[in-house]
């Protein structure tokens, strides 16, 4: 009697428990994703280091170019961070992150936010709010067309600038952002790895930089006197570059785990060991190490590793880093020696180039044992991961350079593109802007 009231408990226990388990399995079914704050504090940090980096790319070009354009330089930067931080609000955002339409855009459901709230969204980051991302790729939205300034630098209408840049955003950034980032982004579903914006970011910019420079045509006094005018606000833009980058390429993990520190291993190693690679390359080419060529060179470093960045490990980041330096600086040396291109500050060597090679590297040196939701590269055994980030970088850069070539030469019809013989020769401070750097 005793045994069969022992056997009658334990299935009353065992009937409850399965009762419990399921009940407590659906209703946690119903419950959105949690909210990790270490996540969240994170990635609002990365968000605020990454446009600290379109004002520290303010000082770096400010001081590459002559001091008469300095404060053009500035308030163009500063310009676009208020544009594109409204654009993406109002529709940016939805086009390029919004629900998949053919996997070339995102539809038009997330205009002005509605339903970008404080649930996060599963398709992109499951731990944090849904705006904190919004908000997070919005600073890259920013300072992806703020890149192509220097392309143009001296010589460009303010006016025609800022329609300039809310299109190109419109329609070159935020579908490629959508390809390679959105949810059923047609590259995404490719495979292709950009863990940053090497491609998004930067061979879009870097591309469309050289097809700028092509319409727009030389500086009317084009290779005199084209030294940069203040050399220690190129070092401070480059270090602030460089502090806001690890928010670039660490906060892209998306959370406060191994990977975002690894990620932000793989970025200053890049990057210096880039600076160290340009340094020597420019001391033997040219007799003397000179301070623009190691902070350049410590950027180029820093785009080649953004797409990979979180997929290699410390030494693979060496590597890109070294190798990156020697391609941008060869790029910048035939483009000065062969061609009358006055791509002013180097654009699409530094960016596009270096940005390519990055992500054609991911190809070579990815790895799952540093990021499992990764692929490896062909050195790992996966030769065909090369191939799928050609693709990528081919779609993206004759995208970029296309549509960038026809916006201009649209704008040079209607609006005109260039100031005035005279404007250029006083200077865009004074007759753009009515201020002098150095008064």
């Amino acid at each position: 009697m005793e045994t069969r009231k022992k056997e009658a408990k334990a299935g009353i226990l065992a009937i409850l428990a399965l009762m419990i388990f399921f009940t407590t399995s659906a209703f946690a079914q119903d419950l959105p994703p949690k909210i990790d704050t270490g996540d969240t504090a994170w990635v609002l940090a990365s968000a605020a280091l990454v446009l600290l980096m379109t004002p520290g790319l303010a000082l770096f070009y400010a001081g590459m170019v002559r001091k008469k354009n300095a404060v053009a330089m500035t308030i163009q930067c500063f310009a676009i961070i208020c544009l594109i931080s409204v654009q993406w609000v109002l529709f940016g955002y939805s086009l390029a992150f919004g629900p998949d339409m053919g996997g070339l855009i995102g539809g038009l459901e997330w205009m002005g936010l509605k339903g970008v709230g404080a649930a996060p969204n599963a398709d992109y980051a499951a731990t944090i709010p849904h705006m904190v991302y919004m908000l997070f790729q919005a600073m890259f939205a920013i300072i992806t067309p703020a890149l192509i300034l220097g392309s143009f630098a001296d010589r460009i209408k303010f006016s025609t600038l800022l329609v300039f840049v809310l299109l190109w955003s419109t329609i070159v950034y935020d579908p490629v952002a959508h390809w390679v980032w959105g949810a059923g982004g047609w590259i995404r579903n490719m495979g292709a790895l950009d863990f940053a914006g090497g491609t998004v970011v930067h061979i879009t910019a870097g591309v469309s930089a050289l097809a700028a420079a092509l319409v727009i045509g030389k500086r009317k006094d084009f290779g005199h006197n084209m030294k940069p005018h203040n050399v220690p606000m190129i070092i401070l833009g480059g270090g602030l570059l460089w502090f806001g980058w690890f928010g670039f390429n660490a906060g892209s993990a998306l959370g406060a785990n191994g990977l975002a520190a690894s990620a932000f291993l793989a970025t200053n190693t890049a990057a210096a060991a880039a600076g160290l690679a340009w340094t020597l390359i420019s001391w033997i080419h040219m007799g003397k190490p000179n301070a623009v060529g190691i902070v350049t060179g410590a950027v180029v470093g820093l785009v080649a590793v953004t797409p990979a960045s979180g997929y290699v490990g410390p030494v693979e980041a060496i590597i890109i880093g070294a190798l990156a330096s020697l391609v941008s600086y060869t790029a910048m040396y035939l483009k000065n020696k062969h061609t009358k291109i006055d791509d002013s500050l180097d654009v699409f060597a530094c960016h596009g180039l270096g940005g390519t090679f990055g992500a054609l590297a991911t190809g070579l040196f990815a790895s799952k044992a540093i990021n499992a939701a990764g692929a490896n590269g062909l050195f790992f055994g996966n030769p065909s991961l090369l191939g799928t980030q050609f693709v990528a970088v081919a779609a993206t850069g004759i995208y970029s350079f296309v549509v960038t070539l026809a916006l201009f030469k649209l704008l040079d019809m209607t609006m005109g593109l260039r100031v005035s013989v005279e404007e250029e020769t006083v200077g865009l401070d004074i007759a753009s802007h009515g201020e002098e750097a150095y008064a």
